[in-house]
């Protein structure tokens, strides 16, 4: 029994082994005591151009750079354009009515501490092709094929 136990156990490793080696890892082939060469940063969109919504819910992409921008419990640029005042000279767009919103829906004079940290839900965007095809249809398009 205990050679059997040791055959199928050795059967085992060796097959575990040359999966192993199939298998691609976020290292590639550099060994483990060596530092991979880290890939180029891309370059960060700042077209300023309003994008189409990939899903529904999802929050609006922010399409300008935001390096250097100060985002913590000091200070939110952010807010320096897109706060209810500063629209008007700004000419960005006013953050979501939402988010001015406390846990029980009731309305705050100003924006929710859960909703200050801005890049919590809002990216920036690269200058990337998209990893996976996306599929999402609107569904204003939806309405449109059925008529």
């Amino acid at each position: 029994m205990r050679k059997f136990i040791l055959a199928a156990l050795s059967v085992l490793f060796i097959s575990s082994v040359a999966y192993a080696e199939e298998i691609a890892t976020l290292r590639g082939g550099t060994p483990l005591d060596e530092e991979p060469q880290a890939p180029l940063m891309l370059k960060e969109e700042n077209a300023d151009i309003k994008r189409v919504r990939n899903y529904p819910e999802q929050p609006p992409t922010i399409p300008h750079k935001i390096a250097g921008y100060q985002v913590d419990l000091n200070a939110n640029k952010c807010m320096s354009c897109h706060s209810r005042r500063a629209t008007e000279t700004s000419q960005a767009p006013m953050i979501s009515i939402t988010h001015f919103m406390n846990r029980d829906n009731q309305f705050l004079a100003s924006v929710s501490p859960r909703r200050y940290f801005c890049t919590q839900c809002h990216v920036s965007q690269n200058e990337a092709k998209p990893l996976v095809e996306n599929t999402f249809v609107d569904v204003d398009d939806v309405i449109a094929s059925e008529e």
